[in-house]
């Protein structure tokens, strides 16, 4: 029994931090948050100087798959002592916390820098956040929400971080929206998803089944 609650322990990261994806600050609904006169709260707030919260932005640009990285964050994260267990990748300011403060005039900046591994504006910024903070992670699994399907995140977190760096192996094959719907079903269920290290894993493969209905929640 000691040995294998040592064994399970090895296996088991100290501790867990997550990297978020961003979400497309040149589509439809970053340009809706754009207009001169938005017709909503977020995008009045956005305008003003007191901005607002980089993960708000996020989630209403990217809608289902953004909330739901930010809500499975949250809720399974477990940062090393004065540490930050969720970090947002943006186009050109590198790593960013959720609550950081975002203005119309970042959306913009944002939505004209491709994140792309050959684009310096944003492979400049994000390595040096990345090795600035490697060796905080020392004893931290640092998981990736966000697509494994294309180099734009796993080259240059991968060549920073190593093995360290992982993913929900439950995301390959699935699309960004069924991505979001499971992460917030993970949420509601109190259940994490399975994690591989980024390096040498399976990043594509076909697409699996759709989600059961979910169960309906019980009354409070």
């Amino acid at each position: 029994m000691a040995t294998l609650s040592a064994e399970l322990s090895a296996a088991t990261p100290r501790y867990r931090v997550f990297l978020l994806s961003p979400a497309d600050c040149s589509g439809r609904r970053a340009l809706l948050l754009q207009r001169p006169d938005p017709g909503h709260d977020l995008g009045r707030r956005l305008h003003g100087e007191g901005g607002a919260a980089v993960g708000e932005v996020f989630a209403f640009v990217s809608s289902l798959y953004f909330r739901g990285k930010l809500a499975y964050a949250r809720a399974f994260a477990r940062p090393p002592a004065g540490g930050a267990g969720i970090h947002v990748i943006t186009p050109c300011d590198g790593l960013v916390s959720p609550d950081a403060v975002l203005r119309v005039r970042d959306l913009q900046r944002y939505g004209r820098v491709a994140v792309d591994v050959d684009e310096p504006r944003y492979r400049r910024p994000l390595v040096r956040h990345l090795e600035a903070l490697a060796p905080t992670w020392t004893e931290t699994e640092v998981v990736l929400l966000g697509s494994v399907a294309s180099p734009k995140y796993v080259e240059l977190l991968t060549r920073v971080l190593g093995e360290r760096v992982a993913f929900p192996s439950e995301f390959v094959g699935r699309g960004d929206m069924s991505r979001g719907g499971l992460m917030l079903r993970c949420v509601d269920e109190a259940r994490e998803l399975s994690y591989v290290s980024l390096v040498g894993a399976t990043r594509h493969g076909p697409r699996p089944a759709r989600l059961p209905p979910a169960r309906p929640k019980a009354p409070r």
